[in-house]
């Protein structure tokens, strides 16, 4: 109790610091300005009788637990969804994913009486927190107020662990409140049944269970009959300081004609990038205005939600967040596309599905933007090896599917909100 009166003591002190993190966002998203009641538990939307909890923090979680919702949807259909997150693009992304088949609102901070007041307003059934979202007063009051709480896709890395247990006053009883969790490997459930979480299960990753959409898988595919057969060289999810390193790869390929596609983590981030592709005196241009031209070299990929679609036109994929100690993206969506997979030297918050990959032909690894070029070179120069990973990429994806129903069958055992 002491440590997390500290811990909320703390969170009061630096309210300011917290809105002025919001105003330098909306700089960039304006978004960030809208619905602030929300963030202190204030809300306005109709609440219906029977509600299931979900918290997708943005826009990665927001994607990853559409099986897990759907399946909630559909063993419990007398319930309404509630999808809380904490960013304006994993609202966006809620919205084009979920429609009106959820209620979205923004999870508020952590603070004693924000809590409080969001489970008055809503009170769920129970709650699914996806990966690790743990909030040492929103847990307190859950279990206060006798509603259970899942971590679900639950991965924690040895680095974040480390962190946890420098707190472990705080963070003890915070995991020991969860009724459950679902991790995604052996390693994660063993971190995290450390620090105090019990009940506590390997189900698999739900980011296998997420099937493409089609419509995107088309329009990629429409991407590619209109470019022609041109190798295509994408670079998804780039993080900040990754881009000039992508470009040193690319000016050292030996490919003629090759394209790169470059994609940014952060839509914040694209006007950036442009001005870096225009520095660097490539000829590019933004998906937004127009599909790349035959003498284009770079096609910046400055849309959301279209992920897939530049994973089904690309011949070969570069992960972002792996070049620098970043930690890495999620691979699995360009697998589940029947994309082959470069990946550099950091992926540790995606460590077991990246090892998996790299196992099964799927995934290659290189160390720096040097080892980047002559690799992507190589396989280029390799039409069948080429082939193998693509064929990899694909049974790699669907061999691992299947999380969602264990996660599904962990929460049924411990709740039955069809008796709240």
């Amino acid at each position: 109790m002491m440590a997390r009166f500290f811990y909320s003591l703390l969170l009061y002190l630096i309210t300011p610091l917290i809105w002025l993190r919001l105003l330098w966002r909306s700089r960039k998203q304006a978004e960030y300005l809208q619905h602030l009641g929300e963030r202190y538990g204030f809300y306005r939307q109709p609440v219906p009788k029977k509600l299931i909890w979900v918290h997708a923090v943005s826009v990665g979680e927001t994607r990853a637990a559409q099986p897990l919702i759907e399946g909630l949807q559909a063993r419990w259909p007398e319930h309404r969804i509630l999808l809380t997150g904490m960013t304006p693009t994993g609202r966006d992304a809620g919205q084009q994913v979920y429609g009106d088949k959820v209620i979205q609102a923004y999870l508020p901070y952590d603070y004693p009486g924000a809590v409080d007041r969001f489970f008055r307003h809503f009170s769920p059934a129970f709650g699914v927190l996806m990966e690790t979202e743990i909030w040492p007063n929103l847990l307190a009051a859950g279990k206060r107020r006798k509603v259970p709480i899942f971590l679900a896709n639950a991965r924690l890395s040895a680095r974040s662990a480390r962190g946890y247990e420098r707190f472990s006053a705080l963070a003890g009883p915070a995991f020991s409140a969860l009724t459950g969790v679902a991790a995604q490997t052996a390693g994660d459930a063993e971190r995290i049944a450390e620090l105090g979480a019990t009940a506590v299960e390997v189900c698999g990753n739900l980011k296998f269970d997420v099937t493409p959409p089609a419509d995107k898988l088309a329009l990629g595919h429409e991407w590619r009959a209109a470019i022609g057969q041109r190798p295509v060289w994408l670079a998804a999810s780039t993080r900040e300081g990754e881009e000039p390193l992508v470009l040193e790869a690319w000016r050292r390929m030996a490919v003629p004609d090759a394209l790169l596609v470059l994609v940014p983590r952060h839509p914040q981030r694209f006007d950036e990038v442009a001005g870096l592709l225009e520095q660097q005196g490539l000829r590019s241009v933004r998906r937004s205005q127009s599909l790349p031209a035959a003498d284009t070299q770079v096609w910046l990929g400055d849309s959301m939600g279209e992920m897939a679609a530049y994973f089904a036109l690309a011949d070969l994929a570069f992960i972002g967040g792996s070049l620098l100690p970043l930690g890495g993206q999620n691979l699995i969506e360009a697998a589940a596309c029947d994309c082959p997979v470069v990946v550099g030297p950091h992926t540790f918050n995606f460590k077991q599905a990246t090892e998996d990959a790299i196992a099964a032909g799927a995934a290659l690894r290189v160390d720096d933007p040097e080892m980047l070029a002559a690799t992507v070179n190589r396989i280029f120069g390799q039409k069948m090896k080429l082939a193998e990973m693509r064929t990899a990429a694909g049974l790699f994806a669907r061999a691992h599917q299947g999380a969602a129903g264990r996660m599904l069958a962990l929460i049924a055992r411990w709740t039955d909100p069809a008796a709240r």
